[in-house]
Formats: C-alpha cells, structure tokens, sequence
C-alpha cells in the first residue's frame, strides 16, 4: 500500500446522502456490504456514476475472456503498486479460471516461461502501455495473431481502466477492506 490510512476516507454508512445512497444501489456486494472503493468514490456522486457505467463495460462487456481480462489488471495493478487493486482482482482473478502460481507469475511478467504466446502478447502489450502509454507495433502484430482488432482495443481500455484506478486507489489512500490481506510485496513503498 502506497499510504497506510486513507487522504479521503470512506463514507460510513450513516454520512450517505439519499443521492449517494442511489448511486451506490448496484454497488453493494453479495453480502450487502460496499467496498471501501466505492464508499471513498461516491464522495463525487457524478462521478461515481461515469466511473462505474465505463468500470461495467470494461468487467462485465468487452471482449476480453474473464481470465484474460484479469491478466492484464493484475499486471496492470502490479506495475502500479496498487496493493487495494491487486488483492481485489486476485480473488477475481481466481474466479476467472487464473490459480495461484499463474497469479504469482503475473508479477515476473511476459518473461515467465510458462506463458503461452497469446499470453506473452497480452502482457507485453501491457507493459507496453504501463510504460510508454502505447502498444508497440512489435506487440501489436503480435496480439492481432490471438486477439481480433475489437478485443485489442478492449484490452487498451482496460489497462487505462485500471491504470486510473490504480492512480485513484493510491492517491486517495484506499484502504483493503475488512477481511483481506496484503500481498507482502506490496507494503509501504
């Protein structure tokens, strides 16, 4: 975690306005708890709103498969230092079909050999953007030999997604909510 208590803190259940509370009505998880994300988010209910219909489209309706999705927001995460994004999407990423040692791999990154090639591109292609904020022609032929041009262009939406997630998420301090542990690689930078 970049900061060890938040620049903004969460709202807590009884400072929600009836606007934030409507905002936040598809935010909630399973158990009827909201995560510290949304609860610092909502503090600009605006935008809260754009942040979570861009945010659906890129989890729930691009192209990407769920677990290549999830490679390349935890890499993404990973680059960024982003300890509240990391152990987020590495529950998820488990969900998605990822295990644990392909999680730990994402950390190495396109080197690791137990990459596949489409793996490799998808990856690199990532660290591309992390790094000059453009996909290389290199990486880009690369992915158009296992991505379609529609799902190239998902996975640039989804690293500067998650790029700005991960500015938001270790500029505003957010805390792992109740329950989670932080990857040890991941303390006080």
């Amino acid at each position: 975690m970049r900061l060890a208590k938040p620049r903004i803190a969460p709202l807590q259940d009884s400072e929600f306005t009836p606007e934030q509370i409507e905002r936040l009505s598809k935010s909630r998880q399973k158990d009827g708890s909201i995560l510290n994300i949304f609860r610092t988010l909502v503090r600009a209910p605006d935008a809260f709103r754009a942040f979570s219909w861009w945010g659906g489209y890129v989890m729930s309706r691009n192209s990407l498969t769920p677990r290549d999705r999830e490679i390349a927001i935890l890499r993404v995460g990973w680059l960024c230092k982003s300890g509240y994004e990391w152990t987020q999407h590495h529950r998820i990423g488990l969900q998605s079909g990822l295990d644990a040692a392909e999680i730990e791999r994402i950390k190495i990154g396109a080197g690791a050999a137990e990459w596949t090639a489409q793996e490799k591109a998808l990856i690199a292609a990532v660290d591309d953007l992390n790094r000059d904020h453009f996909v290389s022609n290199v990486s880009w032929a690369e992915l158009l030999k296992h991505y379609s041009e529609r799902q190239c262009m998902d996975l640039v939406f989804t690293v500067g997604q998650y790029t700005q997630v991960s500015m938001i998420l270790n500029s505003f301090g957010v805390q792992l909510d109740q329950g989670q542990t932080l990857d040890p690689e991941l303390k006080a930078f």
